[in-house]
């Protein structure tokens, strides 16, 4: 046997570094699709007495944390650190100072042990969490939603990225998180207002806003504008409001705009699947309507395990996946991206 059919023999095994935020998390994944480990270090503890994120507190807490991610993830894999492939992080986008850590882990690693440095977009890895439990089928459509993005994202090929639509302004998994704070709801507030609004046995009214009639893009400013209106009216008027109705209300609201335009997109475009994908992905009042829609059109839907919605690395290799096949590595001088484009990431 040749060394070069040896070598094609040889699984590739991508350890992945993601921090683009408030977890910590490192991941060894085979061959872009084969998870075997994936650790993550969640900060929600610490940032939920500030009711958000602190972007310099999550910096220092990926400096305490990071190396232990990268040990844990390596051992649970059972493999060897001289047994990997390549050393993937996410490039951006995200918290400049959170994404340096990872960047910084990711490059000097890389240079240790002389493997090829390969730099990920933080949406392309939401998107590719779903290879790691299914088969994906192209074209397709995507529908990303998280506290920092709402998109839908058009799929032609493997690696290739088209946003089609994305917000105006809130992202939705934002104005979850505002209008959980108007209801004096914990942080994160997309779990609570979701738990609250399957509890509930009546909805207040909310607009929805579809914007112009063939848009694919998304706003969610007004409707939360519109949740503050309610819950000041109802102050002044010396009347209490049943948080869980105000949530079931903002929910349905939030999920019938999502569901109606990703349903229209996916047909517009000929795609074979649907895609959900991101930190919201995980809300079941989301996921229960998307699924009875998509039956109805016939359209497959793929929605990723809780454990790959929200950020983690596993689906950070699994996109770097993508590059290794192709050969397209960062060079040591790669800068961290915190307003990184999708498209222009496309491999």
């Amino acid at each position: 046997m040749s060394t070069n059919e040896v070598q094609a023999k040889k699984p590739c095994y991508i350890l992945a570094i993601e921090t683009s935020c408030d977890e910590t998390s490192a991941a060894v994944v085979e061959d872009g699709s084969i998870i075997r480990s994936n650790v993550v270090s969640s900060q929600i503890e610490t940032h939920k007495r500030f009711g958000g994120v602190v972007p310099e507190v999550a910096s220092r807490q990926h400096v305490e944390t990071v190396t232990w991610m990268i040990e844990e993830a390596v051992e649970k894999a059972g493999i060897a650190l001289t047994d990997l492939s390549a050393v993937a992080v996410t490039q951006g986008p995200g918290l400049v100072g959170s994404l340096l850590v990872g960047m910084v882990a990711a490059k000097s690693l890389a240079f240790a042990l002389e493997l090829p440095l390969i730099g990920v977009h933080h949406i392309a890895g939401h998107i590719y969490a779903n290879r790691l439990v299914h088969e994906l089928e192209y074209p397709l459509v995507a529908l990303v939603v998280s506290g920092g993005h709402t998109e839908l994202v058009y799929v032609e090929s493997a690696g290739t990225f088209r946003i089609i639509g994305q917000t105006r302004d809130d992202a939705a998994g934002e104005a979850y998180d505002k209008v959980a704070r108007a209801l004096n709801l914990p942080y994160p507030g997309g779990p609570h207002i979701d738990r609250l609004a399957h509890e509930a046995d009546e909805a207040v009214a909310m607009p929805r806003a579809w914007l112009e009639p063939d848009s694919y893009d998304f706003s969610f400013s007004g409707l939360k504008s519109a949740v503050l209106a309610v819950l000041n009216q109802a102050r002044m008027k010396g009347e209490t409001l049943n948080p869980a109705h105000v949530a079931r209300g903002f929910q349905e609201s939030v999920i019938d705009v999502l569901t109606e335009k990703a349903l229209r997109a996916a047909a517009a475009y000929g795609a074979k699947q649907l895609l959900l994908a991101g930190g919201v992905a995980a809300n079941r009042g989301l996921r229960d309507r998307l699924k009875a829609r998509c039956a109805e059109r016939g359209l497959p839907l793929l929605v990723p395990p809780l454990s790959l919605c929200t950020d983690n690395a596993a689906m950070i290799a699994a996109a770097a996946f993508l590059k290794w096949e192709r050969r397209q590595f960062a060079s040591f001088d790669m800068k961290a991206e915190p307003l990184m484009k999708l498209e222009a990431w496309s491999v």
